[in-house]
């Protein structure tokens, strides 16, 4: 059982319940996508998900602890990695995904609204750096292979290399306007093996450090 100090939302419901959670937040994920973070509005999303008012201020109690559950089913429900083998193949894997995501008409307007609402809400960047970190996790054992493997410099930072890959993908999408294409995303990926290889991401502290 979760704490009674727990943040809303950060307490999975179980059994019946989870179909309850399922439902608000698609239709959360959705009034974001649809109107953006400013005009997220709890009652709306309880009219949308057929569910009570009740239900969701009780379970969730502010939009930002409803953000941060849907953050975080979002990184649990993302694709699983691809291991391949090859560090370039695994990576190119990873910033597919990104790209996919970012293009998706639901998603990427999803990701702006939340993006946009964390530079000015403190717990809605907590939620983001949490779902990113979730994802990160999840992709770096294909960077730390391909140092186990010979391929890499063995103080190779994988959460930097990981990082490398998806930036340049944001950048398109917030700030440059330019065309975020499957192009793109190879070359995203061949470019952070590259200087990967060329140790451009050594680790600055921890095993491997200096």
């Amino acid at each position: 059982m979760g704490s009674v100090d727990a943040e809303p939302g950060s307490v999975r419901p179980g059994g019946r319940t989870a179909r309850v959670r399922t439902a608000v937040l698609r239709a959360a994920g959705d009034a974001l996508a649809e109107r953006g973070f400013v005009h997220l509005d709890l009652a709306d999303v309880a009219r949308r998900a057929e569910v009570g008012k009740t239900t969701v201020y009780r379970r969730w109690g502010t939009v930002t602890g409803l953000v941060a559950d849907l953050l975080q089913d979002m990184a649990e429900q993302s694709l699983p990695r691809t291991e391949t083998g090859s560090l370039v193949d695994d990576l190119t894997a990873h910033a597919r995904l990104v790209q996919r995501t970012l293009t998706d008409p639901r998603q990427g307007a999803l990701f702006r609204a939340v993006i946009a609402a964390a530079t000015c809400d403190a717990k809605t960047a907590d939620a983001l750096h949490r779902f990113y970190a979730t994802r990160i996790a999840e992709w770096a054992p294909c960077v730390q292979q391909a140092v186990d493997r010979g391929e890499l410099p063995k103080d190779t930072d994988p959460d930097e290399v990981i990082r490398a890959v998806s930036a340049p993908l944001y950048y398109r999408l917030l700030a440059s306007g330019d065309r975020l294409d499957e192009a793109a995303a190879d070359r995203a990926a061949r470019a952070a093996a590259a200087a990967a290889r060329a140790g451009a991401y050594p680790r600055t502290d921890g095993p491997g450090a200096d």
